[in-house]
């Protein structure tokens, strides 16, 4: 932020998910559309179910509660169009039938996103092992 004006940027996230047994696969690329440069965003990704003990997770992510994943980007540049990609690997608490992940923008660097529409998503993951779009 220079002279007190926010920079403006339009992040996306898209990906996908998928549920089997009590495993749950989500993957997401952020890319930042500009017209601004970002030193980062940070990505919530919450499941409408508890997660399981302990989890792994990318260097980048962390757990911020029992049903939510928070995870740093990096940099993200207008002039990269496949942006940062994110692939997590969650244990849910159970054998759902289904969950609904949500995946949206906790942060990102203070830069007026005009679009949050393309980083705000809410997905239904039937436990089909098949890939769920957002």
């Amino acid at each position: 932020m220079t002279g007190g004006i926010a920079p403006e940027a339009d992040v996306s996230h898209h990906g996908h998910v998928s549920l089997w047994g009590s495993g749950l696969g989500v993957w997401v690329q952020s890319v930042d559309h500009g017209p601004s440069n970002l030193a980062g965003v940070t990505v919530r990704v919450r499941t409408s179910l508890s997660l399981s003990g302990r989890q792994e997770f990318p260097e980048s992510c962390l757990q911020a509660d029992r049903q939510t994943v928070l995870c740093r980007t990096g940099e993200l540049r207008t002039d990269v169009p496949e942006g940062r990609q994110l692939a997590l690997e969650l244990q849910l608490a159970g054998r759902p039938d289904e969950v609904v992940v949500r995946v949206d923008t906790l942060w990102n660097g203070g830069a007026t996103d005009r679009n949050p529409k393309n980083n705000d998503h809410e997905v239904l993951a039937p436990a089909t092992g098949d890939e769920y779009v957002f």
